[in-house]
């Protein structure tokens, strides 16, 4: 089993900035993938970014390239996504979410393991 506990999200201004972390526990290995998706009011859960345990590899959503960016830190096992020039849009419940191989997937249905959810508000 895997534990997955995010934190970080709050209420910002547009182009604002935030910094969600994502702390993993359990039996979590370097072949893992960990992902950002998020979900607004009244749509479906959207894939943000993606990154492996074992690879510097990135990916992210052609949405938020150039302003968010999701990294690391292994000794910690914590992922974190920073979240740069917000905009209303963002706003939304960011989940962390882990899936038992290295290659990403941009589907929800294929990660394993998700967190309770943290709120981003990005107020105009």
């Amino acid at each position: 089993q895997v534990q997955l506990v995010e934190s970080g999200g709050g209420l910002v201004q547009a182009g604002g900035s935030l910094r969600l972390s994502c702390a993993a526990s359990g039996r979590i290995s370097s072949s893992y993938t960990m992902a950002w998706f998020r979900q607004a009011p009244g749509k479906e859960r959207d894939f943000v970014a993606a990154i492996s345990w074992s690879s510097p590899t990135t990916y992210r959503a052609d949405s938020v390239k150039g302003r968010f960016t999701i990294s690391r830190d292994n000794a910690k096992n914590t992922v974190f996504l920073q979240m740069n020039s917000l905009k209303p849009e963002d706003t939304a419940v960011y989940y962390c979410a882990a899936k038992p191989t290295p290659r990403y997937s941009v589907s929800d249905y294929e990660y394993d393991y998700w967190g309770q959810g943290t709120q981003v508000t990005v107020s105009s």
